[in-house]
């Protein structure tokens, strides 16, 4: 089969666990023996066409003029523009049985390049601003990041889900038929050990050294929905029991300098170090430093951190939702804590600490439930839904019955995730609606 696959995130871009899930990814449906293409965003240091092994990588260089990221809506309208040529000059001549394309920052090629070549796309929906904001859209690129997500979810012949939590909420914001979703979790390496090529066993913090002092690591974006915020909250009193506790903050995001700050009026300083953005080749030497890692989650649509700790063999401590609740069975394999509540937070971390038992006995339940999510079987089941997927086109193009989709601005006056907007904005014009957490 002949695969291409769509991200704006694809080494050396990494910002999350979107950018390590396609490389991973790619990587194993190669292994299963297929034709692998990934268009993905240009990179300073990489040429525009790259073999990697048996991935072909085509870069999108940028266009003139330059726009920086923090204006994202023209960004990804311009970005989406070079997709697309380099899309069309990609396709002529190929034939492609399908477009794999991930989260809302690549619908507009997706969609383009669909209707230019006739190839059925499937999309995964790594999470949606709906989630992230707790079901309000706040302000104008909200609903635009919202109205784009839906769009592509629209025009996919199959949408992937990463846990059953978000194939609800996809399913009932972008109101589409249960049929047409599907649950593929992220997967992990099994021994992380794997990942570390010649990385050195322990990488280099600038907390001086020290084998007796217990590590609390966070690894992730830096932003709000992640709950790191309750992470330092929770410092104070997991400190006043072990005050040789260290807290390892790896990341990076739009939330990071006010972490900082909320350390800073902490008072906390000496015991936080903000890493900023580790790369996989050095994340498993860092996962073995740690005591036990957390990933306080108010929104999350699976936790992938989670899984590659406890493929690490470390002890996990997350927020209580989402693909996390689904993920971690308190007390078999990890531990949940109501988000926000910095108290609990810091009552399990302490435990963890304290109790070897404790700990150790969730690194074995960890240990068994990364086992069944290595990537090969993560390939295999995304593959039977790109069949799916183009087992449907083909059936709808034989019989003549390609849907004649109404005009899309119809749809979306017409749907939930509109008049929910409406009805929101009605509420907070009157004093009646509460504004979410930033």
């Amino acid at each position: 089969m002949r695969v291409l696959v769509i991200s704006w995130e694809f080494p050396p871009t990494i910002v999350g666990g979107l950018g390590r899930h396609v490389d991973r990814l790619t990587e194993a449906l190669a292994a299963e023996g297929h034709e692998i293409h990934v268009l993905t965003r240009g990179a300073a240091d990489r040429p525009q066409e790259e073999v990697q092994g048996p991935i072909h990588v085509h870069r999108v260089p940028e266009y003139p003029p330059v726009v920086p990221e923090g204006n994202l809506i023209t960004w990804v309208l311009q970005f989406n523009l070079g997709l697309v040529q380099a899309g069309v000059q990609l396709l002529h001549g190929r034939q492609f049985d399908v477009i794999h394309a991930h989260d809302w920052l690549v619908a507009y090629a997706a969609a383009s390049l669909h209707e230019l070549f006739s190839i059925p796309v499937v999309a995964t929906v790594h999470a949606t601003e709906y989630g992230r904001h707790q079901g309000w859209l706040p302000d104008e690129m909200n609903r635009f990041i919202h109205q784009v997500e839906w769009w592509l979810t629209y025009v996919a012949r199959r949408v992937i889900t990463c846990s059953n939590y978000m194939r609800e909420q996809v399913q009932h914001i972008f109101e589409l038929p249960p049929a047409k979703l599907d649950v593929v979790p992220n997967g992990v390496a099994l021994r992380m050990s794997d990942d570390a090529g010649t990385v050195p066993e322990r990488t280099e913090l600038s907390i001086p050294r020290d084998s007796e002092r217990p590590i609390v690591l966070f690894a992730g974006r830096l932003e709000y929905e992640k709950g790191v915020q309750t992470l330092i909250d929770a410092a104070p009193s997991i400190l006043d029991s072990k005050p040789d506790v260290r807290f390892v903050v790896a990341g990076e995001g739009t939330y990071g300098e006010g972490l900082r700050r909320l350390v800073d009026e902490h008072g906390l300083s000496e015991h936080f170090e903000f890493l900023g953005f580790m790369d996989s080749a050095r994340m498993p030497a860092l996962y073995r430093q740690a005591s036990v890692v957390v990933a306080p989650s108010i929104y999350e649509p699976f936790g992938i951190v989670a899984l590659e700790a406890m493929a690490a063999h470390v002890p996990v401590i997350v927020g209580d939702t989402g693909g996390l609740r689904e993920l971690v069975d308190h007390g078999a394999n990890g531990l949940r804590v109501e988000p926000e509540n910095s108290d609990a937070l810091a009552t399990h971390i302490l435990e963890v600490i304290h109790d070897g038992e404790l700990a150790g006995r969730l690194v074995a339940g960890g240990r068994r439930a990364s086992s069944s999510r290595s990537w090969r079987v993560i390939a295999r089941q995304t593959t039977e839904i790109y069949e799916k997927a183009i087992q449907e086109e083909e059936s709808l193009r034989a019989t003549g019955s390609i849907e004649e989709r109404p005009p899309l601005r119809l749809v979306w006056d017409a749907s939930m995730a509109y008049r929910s907007v409406v009805d929101r904005e009605d509420e907070l014009a009157q004093g009646t609606g509460d504004l979410a957490a930033p």
